[in-house]
C-alpha cells in the first residue's frame, strides 16, 4: 500500500498497487496532452508572429525603398519614371516569392507538426501497450503464486493429516499388544532391516539372536563381521527395548546399561548398543546416536531408524584398523612358526637322547658280560648288534636332520633361511 496526500483538501489516502499505477497512467497521460497542447500554441504562435515579422520587414523597407526612389523621383522627374517602374516591379515580385516562401514555410511546419505528433502519438500507444502487457503479467503472476501457495497448503494439510492417521494407527497398535509382544515386534523390524541388505552390504557377516543363558543373562541379537583370513572386523551386542504408551512403570534407558555392559563383556563383544524406543519424549535420546561411553566403555543408544546407520558407522570404523589386526595376527602366525620349529627340535634331541643313552647302556653290558664269562659272548654279540642298530637309528636320524625337514610347517622360518641362504 502506498500513501497519498490530495494536493487540494491535504486528505491522505492509501491506494494498493494497481490502483497506485492507474493514478500515475492517468496523470502522465493529462501531463502529455497538456505538453502537446502547449508546443501546438506555442508553434502557432511562432508561426504567426513570423509571418507578421517577415510582412512588417518587407513593409519596412518597401516603404523604405519607396520613399526613397520617390525622392528620387521628385529630383529626377521623366528621366527616371521607367526606372522606377522597372525597381516596382522586381519588387512587386519579390513580395511575391516572399510570400510564396512563407507559405511553403508554414506548409513545411504543419507537415512537420503532424509528423512529429505521429511519432508522439505511437510512443504513447506503445508505452500504453508495454503497461497492460506489465499489468497483466502481474496479475498472471500473483495468480500463480496463490495457486501455488493453496496447492502446497492442501499438499501440506495432507501430509498432517496422513501424519496424525499414522500416529494414531501406532498408538492403537502399541495398546492392543502386549509388553512382550511389544518388545519382539522392535526386535523383527530391526532383523528385517538388517535382512534387506544382508546379502550386498554384509555377505560375510553374522546376525543371530543370543540364545547362550548360561551366565544368567543374555542380550538380543549379537552382530560379528569377519574378513577373508576369519580375522574379526567388529562385534556388537544389541538389546531391544520398547514399552507399551499406556504403561504404568516406565522404565529408562539407564536401567539397562549395567546388564547390557555385562552381555558384552560375557560374549566377548567390542560394542553394545542399546535400540530403545523407551522416553520417547526425551530429546538428549531423540538426537540421532548417543554416546554413553562415559558411563560404560563401548556403548549407544540409538532409535530404530539409525539401526543400520550404527551399524555401518562401526563396521567402517574397524576396518580403517582391520590392518593392524591383520599384521598382529602375522606376527601371531610368525612366533607360531617359531615355536613349532623349536617343539620340532626339542622332540629330536630328546629322541637322540634316549637313544644314546640306550645304546651306551647295552653297550656297558656287553663288557660287563665279556669280563665275567665267555660263554656269554652270544648274548654280548646279540647286545652288540642291537647297540649298534640303535646308534645306526640314531645316525640315520642325525643324518636326516635338515633344514628343509625342520622348517616344513614353519613357512615364515623358512623364508628366513631362504633369505640367510641367499
Amino acid at each position: 500500500m502506498s500513501k497519498l496526500t490530495c494536493p487540494n483538501c491535504n486528505e491522505v489516502f492509501e491506494v494498493d498497487e494497481q490502483g497506485y499505477s492507474k493514478l500515475v497512467s492517468q496523470v502522465r497521460d493529462q501531463q502529455f496532452e497538456k505538453e502537446l497542447k502547449r508546443h501546438e500554441q506555442a508553434m502557432e504562435s511562432d508561426k504567426a508572429t513570423a509571418v507578421e515579422r517577415a510582412v512588417n520587414e518587407v513593409k519596412e523597407n518597401l516603404s523604405k525603398q519607396i520613399q526613397s526612389k520617390q525622392l528620387e523621383l521628385t529630383m529626377m522627374e521623366s528621366s527616371q519614371k521607367n526606372k522606377i517602374l522597372e525597381v516596382s516591379n522586381g519588387f512587386e515580385k519579390k513580395i511575391q516569392e516572399l510570400e510564396s516562401k512563407l507559405n511553403a514555410a508554414d506548409t513545411q511546419k504543419e507537415l512537420d507538426l503532424a509528423k512529429a505528433l505521429k511519432v508522439v502519438e505511437d510512443e504513447k500507444n506503445r508505452l500504453r501497450a508495454e503497461l497492460e502487457k506489465a499489468e497483466l503479467a502481474k496479475e498472471l503472476e500473483k495468480q500463480s503464486i496463490e495457486d501455488s501457495y493453496k496447492t502446497k497448503l492442501l499438499a501440506k494439510d495432507d501430509l498432517l493429516r496422513m501424519k496424525d492417521e499414522e500416529v494414531q494407527r501406532y498408538k492403537d497398535f502399541k495398546q492392543s499388544q502386549s509388553t512382550k509382544m511389544i518388545g519382539e515386534s522392535l526386535e523383527q523390524h530391526c532383523e528385517n532391516e538388517f535382512n534387506k541388505l544382508r546379502a550386498t552390504a554384509f555377505p560375510t557377516a553374522i546376525f543371530e539372536k543370543d540364545n547362550d543363558a548360561s551366565s544368567g543373562s543374555k542380550g538380543d541379537f549379537i552382530f560379528r563381521e569377519f574378513d577373508q583370513n576369519k580375522i574379526e572386523i567388529v562385534s556388537i551386542m544389541f538389546e531391544m527395548k520398547n514399552e507399551v504408551d499406556t504403561t504404568a512403570t516406565k522404565k529408562k534407558n539407564n536401567d539397562f546399561f549395567k546388564e547390557l555392559d555385562k552381555d558384552r563383556n560375557q560374549k566377548g563383544c567390542e560394542y553394545a548398543v542399546l535400540v530403545s524406543m523407551l522416553e520417547s519424549d526425551n530429546d538428549y535420546y531423540n538426537q540421532g546416536i548417543v554416546d554413553v561411553s562415559h558411563r560404560y566403555p563401548k556403548m549407544y543408544v540409538i532409535r530404530p531408524q539409525f539401526f543400520i546407520a550404527l551399524i555401518s558407522l562401526l563396521r567402517n570404523s574397524a576396518l580403517n584398523a582391520l590392518k593392524y589386526k591383520q599384521d598382529l595376527e602375522k606376527e601371531r602366525s610368525k612366533n607360531t612358526d617359531i615355536t613349532n620349529f623349536e617343539s620340532e627340535m626339542e622332540a629330536f634331541k630328546q629322541a637322540f637322547g634316549e637313544n644314546y643313552e640306550r645304546a651306551n647302556r647295552k653297550f656297558n653290558d656287553a663288557i660287563s658280560q665279556i669280563d665275567r664269562t665267555i660263554n656269554s659272548l652270544q648274548k654280548v654279540k646279540e647286545n652288540l648288534m642291537s647297540s649298534d642298530r640303535q646308534l645306526r637309528l640314531a645316525n640315520d636320524k642325525a643324518d636326516g636332520l635338515t633344514i628343509k625337514r625342520l622348517t616344513k610347517n614353519s613357512p615364515s622360518l623358512r623364508d628366513k633361511f631362504k633369505e640367510l641362504g641367499e
